[in-house]
């Protein structure tokens, strides 16, 4: 769910060497800190990247929090006057996002700054756009000690909002309904933006005191990307954030593997003139563990892109679906499957879905599936490696998973990933739920 005060734009330069993302690293006060020094970009390329676990009576006050934080800072404490610094710092964009990976809710705040030398006897503009950060998250406007009331009572209803809007995208629906149905005991079943009944009761005194919870317990990870050094970046963080740390730095919460008896059926009906068929899948398997590259193979191979199993025989070769593809949540080790069908096609389609999982199980892949996705998968690596924020969230997966493999290693084992590796992933999947949203006719 991105949530941005302006369009940040990243120019880019020559593409950086796979080999020489090297991340710089220091922990400071509980905070990790990664440096990549790069004359790549013409910007600096900022990310904090805040996380907590999912539960319910967190989840709805830390996704409001980041909507309040964007309202103002104790030295600019008007939104106009907020959003006037970032066009002072030459149109710096300034945003933040909301989601979840594996058990845990996610919050990002980034920026793109101008590189000091297109910038004449202005100071350090990273320096600039760390401070305006810092503050940002660390120092907010508060009357009496806590939030602007106003702000929180407005942010409320934009939250409400953005999360009713979801029930309008009924594709974006039915995959939250059937992840609700078949993680109804995890605390993956919540979304990331919370939920409208939560948001009634919040007021700013108790937003506040669970903001500060939040910045003193959640793992936080600060990410600079530019042409700087991890001595100068130090300096300026320290300077820059105002936070009391005493949580822990690393991410300590292991995705939960459950066990699928039988397959659950779960049939909503709304005012839709199309089906919506998804399907929840458990891979057993998640970024940290070394058959991650084979579980990539396999939702590649399977609904991933357009040459998959999914798109050319569900929707191509037996035009039973609007849509057909799959998507994997390394962090969690649960792949989803999204179809649009008509409605009188819903047994064929899932008669054919399920063909597609046994013939993956079977080792039935071509030599031409296995070298079209293997392309696949390192070029949208490869492509990562262009953008300063793309390098940043791989970098951030593998502190989130406790892993070390940089896009270069991940590249190189999917290259080596074979037919009998994707066989065994393919074995131990298990198809745990199936949702079907469909028309009111016959209720």
């Amino acid at each position: 769910m991105a949530v941005d005060t302006s369009r940040p734009s990243i120019e880019e330069g020559s593409v950086l060497p796979l080999s020489k993302s090297n991340f710089e690293r220091e922990t400071i006060g509980n905070v990790r800190l990664h440096v990549l020094p790069t004359d790549q970009f013409k910007t600096y390329a900022i990310s904090v990247y805040i996380g907590t676990p999912l539960t319910e009576s967190t989840v709805t006050p830390v996704a409001l929090a980041p909507f309040v934080l964007r309202r103002g800072t104790a030295k600019l404490p008007e939104t106009k006057q907020f959003r006037e610094r970032q066009d002072d710092l030459y149109g710096a964009g300034f945003g933040f996002d909301v989601y979840k990976r594996g058990d845990y809710q996610i919050v990002q705040f980034r920026m793109d700054m101008i590189h000091d030398d297109f910038v004449k006897d202005h100071g350090s503009m990273l320096g600039q756009a760390l401070q305006f950060v810092g503050e940002a998250i660390t120092d907010p406007v508060r009357d009496q000690g806590v939030f602007r009331a106003k702000y929180v009572e407005a942010e409320k209803d934009t939250l409400r909002k953005r999360i009713a809007a979801i029930v309008n995208d009924k594709i974006r629906y039915a995959a939250e309904r059937m992840i609700e149905e078949m993680c109804q005991s995890e605390p993956y079943r919540l979304h990331p933006l919370g939920r409208t009944d939560d948001l009634a009761p919040i007021t700013p005194e108790s937003l506040f005191a669970s903001y500060e919870t939040w910045l003193a317990d959640s793992p936080i990870d600060v990410y600079v990307v530019g042409n700087t050094t991890l001595a100068e970046v130090k300096a300026h963080l320290e300077s820059a954030f105002k936070w009391k740390r005493k949580g822990t730095a690393a991410y300590d919460r292991k995705a939960e593997h459950k066990q699928v008896g039988e397959v659950r059926t779960v049939i909503d009906r709304m005012d839709v003139t199309q089906g919506k068929l998804n399907m929840g899948l458990r891979t057993y398997v998640t970024y940290a563990d070394k058959e991650y590259p084979a579980a990539l193979m396999y939702n590649g191979i399977l609904g991933g892109y357009p040459h998959s199993k999914l798109f050319l025989n569900v929707r191509e070769k037996e035009s039973l679906a609007y849509y057909a593809s799959s998507r994997l949540d390394g962090h969690k080790g649960i792949l989803t499957i999204q179809s649009g069908i008509e409605f009188a096609n819903y047994e064929k389609a899932v008669a054919i879905i399920k063909r597609q999982m046994e013939h993956m199980a079977e080792g039935q892949i071509s030599e031409l599936e296995m070298s079209q996705t293997k392309a696949m998968i390192a070029n949208q690596l490869r492509e990562s490696q262009d953008s300063a924020f793309e390098t940043i969230a791989l970098d951030f997966n593998n502190q989130l998973s406790g892993t070390v493999r940089s896009a270069a290693q991940l590249i190189e084992q999917v290259e080596q990933t074979d037919r009998e590796a994707i066989r065994r992933v393919a074995e131990g999947v298990k198809l745990d739920t199936i949702y079907f949203l469909r028309d009111r006719k016959g209720e």
